[in-house]
């Protein structure tokens, strides 16, 4: 039998709808076709935003009859010109590079655009990736990086069992922390505020207590549901908020729009009002088990409002649908007061120039040491009663 063939296509589009969600699944939001077109569609992924598509196919010879290959795994792949919207900080390498007279741009990236969660990035349909197909993979994106002038492939966010495949062949492994939640079958937040130590449960009690003070309270909005005078609050407290940090936000408008038209079901808005008027917003995303809070913004800054809204109504939600975890995003120590324990994320990341790649692998490997007590460093402050209390 023939080894099955890598192409490589410049819109998602090229391989359709149904061929994807067919591989990718359709549970977790970020891998969906929907999403993925979503962000090109409407020009948040491009050559000028620096995310230029190159998406990888794998083909098998037909069998059995078949006129036509099937497509039996994709990939979303960018060829990027600077590193904003990863989460995966290499801006270092790139100026070492600068430095010596290299150019660390353009780059390969494996990733959900402007997402910092993890999941499949190879799909196969059945989840079951392989040794000889991530290999497969491996040789034909060194040799496309060859032809690009790229310095490098980056596999941001994988899967754990991915990381460990991509980890045998060499490609440079790297460690990160981030802050879930975990609903360990809780019947209401207070049930969960009942886990923890008397000092923290306390202070969370507090500080929603400032808020209802205050007069603010929420709503939440299912995707098919959300207005469109909800979705022009949500964009304005969402680039507002960029803004206060002199930035704009990655995402257009048109994007949400359109997630909310062909995704709604994994969608939803949890809106801060005063007087009755929307004063704060933050969508999240879900899967059949799992909550992803991803934007946020608001009209101005009040105290209390960015954890009520993003944290406590979303741990609230958790337990109300029973998902069994809560994605919160990147980083953000604070969450750890409030229940977020400290996992591990992984990356993986080839650099084609041999002095480089030697200079970052030891660089990764002390970084991994540092991760590695942060994380337990983290653990030791977790408000969770101890089993002696």
């Amino acid at each position: 039998m023939k080894e099955p063939t890598v192409s490589f296509v410049t819109s998602i589009e090229e391989i359709g709808r149904d061929n994807w969600n067919a591989l990718s699944g359709t549970n977790n939001p970020f891998i969906r076709y929907e999403f993925l077109h979503a962000l090109e569609s409407t020009g948040c992924t491009t050559k000028a935003t620096g995310w230029q598509p190159m998406h990888v196919c794998i083909s098998e010879e037909p069998t059995n009859g078949r006129a036509n290959k099937q497509l039996i795994a994709v990939m979303p792949l960018y060829l990027k010109n600077n590193s904003w919207g990863e989460y995966v900080f290499d801006w270092s390498w790139a100026e070492a590079y600068s430095k010596h007279g290299l150019a660390y741009y353009p780059k390969l990236v494996t990733s959900i655009p402007f997402t910092p969660s993890a999941g499949p990035r190879v799909c196969t349909g059945d989840g079951n990736q392989d040794a000889d197909l991530i290999a497969l993979i491996f040789e034909n994106v060194k040799a496309r990086a060859v032809k690009l002038g790229a310095s490098s492939w980056h596999i941001l966010f994988p899967a754990e069992k991915e990381h460990h495949y991509f980890n045998e062949l060499k490609i440079h492994s790297r460690i990160a922390t981030q802050f879930h939640w975990y609903n360990k079958g809780y019947k209401n937040f207070d049930n969960f505020l009942d886990a923890l130590n008397s000092r923290k449960r306390k202070a969370i009690r507090k500080e929603r207590d400032q808020i209802k003070k205050q007069g603010i309270t929420f709503r939440i909005t299912e995707g098919k549901a959300i207005s469109e005078e909800q979705w022009a609050n949500f964009y304005l407290f969402y680039q507002t908020t960029y803004l206060k940090r002199g930035m704009q936000g990655y995402l257009e408008m048109d994007f949400f729009l359109e997630v909310a038209r062909t995704i709604p079901d994994h969608i939803f808005l949890i809106s801060a009002l005063y007087d009755e008027k929307e004063i704060a917003a933050a969508l999240f995303f879900k899967s059949d088990q799992q909550l992803f809070g991803r934007y946020w913004g608001s009209r101005f800054d009040q105290q209390f409002l960015h954890f009520e809204t993003c944290y406590y109504q979303g741990q609230e939600y958790a337990i109300k649908e029973g998902l069994l975890s809560f994605d919160s995003g990147a980083q953000g120590e604070h969450k750890i007061q409030r229940g977020f324990e400290p996992i591990f994320t992984y990356s993986n990341h080839w650099i084609e120039d041999e002095k480089f790649s030697d200079a970052i692998a030891d660089f990764l490997k002390q970084e991994a040491k540092h991760t590695g007590r942060y994380k337990a460093d983290a653990e030791t402050l977790l408000p969770f009663k101890k089993i002696s209390d």
